[in-house]
């Protein structure tokens, strides 16, 4: 019978067989974690598929509510440094399967060839993949079939987006001076009640022409305008702000080609709204406070 890998050798029986070593990495995101693809499901498997193949588990590495769209990932990075420190002792990292490890194809293969390059062989408890030739020939179809279900899903997001943000809801964060409505109201954006006012207080001062930005930044901050971070206003974001025409109620997203009337309450009238824009613009001379 084929001797195990970590069993005294026959002879001496003084030496040990080197372990096959691995690494378990195990990822979710937040849609999944409701799903049958839960992290103790997955690190269940795992460990008895090392447990059958004789691997001695060096390392686990759990990735919560991460998108496997990029290699940006905490616990990836650790992992590769672990594989990194322990060269030599790591010899597969062990995934559910392959789109736990990555969705973009490109990512997928950058990744394999650091692993390879420090000796180390990718192994799924689902999918048959080795470092046979028919091996690697699924392992390149299941990664662009991750791929393909990645951009599937990407455009299906794109095209609900252009959908919602055509029908006037605002479908990104809410810009300061409102709140994301919830998702079942008739509105998609609320006027916040802390900082709407002095938001629509800024641009009334500045549509006087009696005060410079620079004086509106200032008499904003003084009141207590500030970032949901608490930070300071910027002058840079101050004049994004004062230049974005949701706060007469349009939705405009030229990434998506769509502008229209948003189906939320303006923050500004327009006439004041154009007047700032002409302060901003140099087109209304500041006379100086009174």
């Amino acid at each position: 019978m084929p001797r195990q890998r970590g069993l005294p050798t026959p002879g001496d029986g003084a030496k040990l067989a080197d372990m096959v070593g691995a690494v378990i990495y195990v990822r979710v995101s937040t849609k999944e974690q409701t799903e049958n693809l839960s992290l103790p499901t997955q690190l269940r498997a795992c460990e008895d598929y090392c447990r059958r193949q004789g691997y001695d588990v060096l390392e686990r590495f759990h990735e919560e509510g991460e998108s496997a769209k990029t290699t940006d990932r905490s616990q990836l990075q650790a992992l590769l440094k672990f594989c990194r420190t322990h060269k030599g002792k790591v010899h597969f990292l062990v995934v559910y399967n392959l789109t736990r490890f990555a969705r973009e194809k490109y990512d997928h293969f950058a990744l394999r060839a650091h692993l390879q390059s420090l000796g180390i062989s990718l192994r799924s408890v689902t999918e048959p993949i080795d470092d046979t030739s028919t091996g690697k020939l699924m392992e390149g179809v299941l990664a662009a079939f991750a791929q393909f279900d990645n951009d599937v899903r990407s455009e299906r997001t794109r095209a609900g987006m252009r959908a919602a943000l055509e029908l006037g809801r605002w479908t990104f964060p809410a810009p300061l001076g409102y709140l994301n409505a919830p998702k079942w109201s008739n509105t998609s954006l609320v006027h916040d009640p802390e900082r709407g006012p002095l938001v629509r207080r800024a641009f009334e001062e500045l549509a006087t022409g009696r005060y410079t930005k620079q004086e509106v930044i200032a008499r904003a901050t003084e009141a207590g305008l500030r970032s949901r971070k608490g930070l300071r206003i910027s002058p840079q974001s101050f004049g994004q702000m004062m230049r974005n025409p949701i706060y007469v109620g349009k939705v405009e997203s030229p990434d998506y080609g769509v502008s229209t009337r948003g189906d939320f309450e303006p923050l500004v009238d327009e006439p004041t709204f154009f007047r700032a824009q002409g302060v901003l613009d140099g087109r209304v001379v500041v006379a100086g406070p009174r």
